[in-house]
């Protein structure tokens, strides 16, 4: 079992924090979060001119072909600055470059992956509905029947991540009411951003604040066939391997978090002095900076465990299920240890932890909560179902 990084990859990862500490450094990150009613256009444009959108796209379409490992760097790359603004490249990612690669059509390949790789398109999720949360099947109430030439969808979603400035949704509904089973029946759509009939309302968050999140209200929007992904009524079974793909994404992320946390701490205990003498001194502040450090290296671990997983094509929902809880708790818990460590300085919004605290909790709950996870586990495990 060898987790090393290949020359390549060695590569890749050390000429993206260059770059990040060029284009997007942190404190960069923290103004921009700041214009909560303005995405980062600025930075969707950086990513576009460095070339990262076309990394999850492949070359046969005009993107680098990047596997797993290379985009979870990238994430974790991006993660140890932007926190939660590295959605702005992961959103498309999953929903566009991801899921048309795996299910498009040629043409819709043809269609949209160059564009996604030039930067020149985005894309957000539309899957949680208000009355599911993570009971995404149970909880769907969105349809879409069969008309002439397409599909009429109505019903609705909720935290779709930048759907303001999306050109698309992916989006499932279902399309078969008389299936046996709720996981039958369900199809995936690519729906335009500024079709007739979609109307959005803006969610004020906790974190990801730039980014922007909101509600769905899909009224008789019409979605023409050559936008259905896949085979009709196929949607869960293919989002299978995608959903995956999505916990990899946050594994990275949350290295990169935690990078970052790690980083400020440090400097922040070699800088700051009190009672005449460096705080770096103190015992309980040396071991809650050796926890943050063993937390970044057991997520570390279950993370190229998990990608290593990927890469020899086993089956890996177990490994990633359970990764997703330690890496996401290790990286919520090891956030507040840094506002501790910071005091009244890690509170203020001039420092950086309150934004990583703020972006880590939300991964406690999405795209899993942590509660279903472990049912999750424990089901695989042979107890019994639990929910």
């Amino acid at each position: 079992m060898d987790f090393e990084l290949t020359s390549e990859q060695q590569r890749f990862r050390d000429e993206l924090h260059e770059w990040v500490e060029r284009e997007v450094p942190k404190d960069w990150a923290r103004d921009l979060e700041r214009r909560e009613s303005s995405y980062p256009y600025e930075l969707w444009d950086k990513l576009a001119e460095g070339g990262y959108h076309a990394v999850s796209v492949s070359a046969d379409y005009g993107g680098q072909g990047g596997d797993n490992v290379t985009q979870m760097l990238l994430a974790r790359g991006l993660g140890r600055s932007l926190a939660g603004l590295t959605w702005t490249w992961g959103s498309t990612s999953f929903a566009g470059a991801n899921s048309v690669g795996l299910y498009g059509s040629d043409e819709q390949k043809k269609r949209f992956l160059p564009a996604i790789a030039r930067g020149e398109m985005r894309f957000t999720i539309g899957f949680t509905e208000r009355g599911g949360g993570t009971d995404l099947l149970g909880g769907m109430r969105t349809e879409a029947r069969k008309v002439d030439g397409g599909w009429l969808v109505n019903g609705g979603k909720t935290w779709c991540t930048s759907a303001h400035v999306s050109d698309y949704i992916l989006l499932i509904a279902r399309t078969d009411l008389q299936a046996e089973r709720r996981h039958q029946g369900v199809s995936l759509f690519l729906v335009p951003g500024n079709a007739e009939g979609l109307t959005m309302s803006p969610i004020p968050s906790l974190g990801q604040r730039s980014l922007g999140a909101f509600d769905l209200l899909l009224e008789d929007v019409f979605v023409a066939d050559d936008l259905l992904l896949g085979e009709p009524n196929q949607a869960w079974y293919m989002l299978l391997p995608t959903l995956n793909y999505e916990r990899l994404m946050l594994l990275g992320l949350c290295c990169g978090i935690l990078d970052g946390i790690l980083e400020e701490v440090l400097a922040f205990a070699q800088q700051r002095e009190a009672f005449g003498r460096s705080i770096g001194e103190f015992q309980i502040l040396q071991h809650y900076i050796a926890d943050i450090a063993m937390a970044r290296r057991q997520t570390e671990l279950v993370a190229y465990h998990c990608a290593w997983l990927d890469m020899i094509g086993r089956e890996a929902f177990l490994e990633l299920t359970m990764a997703k809880v330690i890496a996401t708790e290790h990286t919520s818990r090891a956030a507040d240890l840094g506002i501790q460590i910071l005091g009244g300085s890690g509170y203020s919004a001039e420092t950086h932890l309150q934004r990583y605290w703020r972006d880590a909790r939300l991964y406690r709950m999405s795209p899993v909560t942590n509660e279903m996870a472990r049912n999750l586990v424990a089901e695989r495990l042979g107890l019994p179902r639990s929910f």
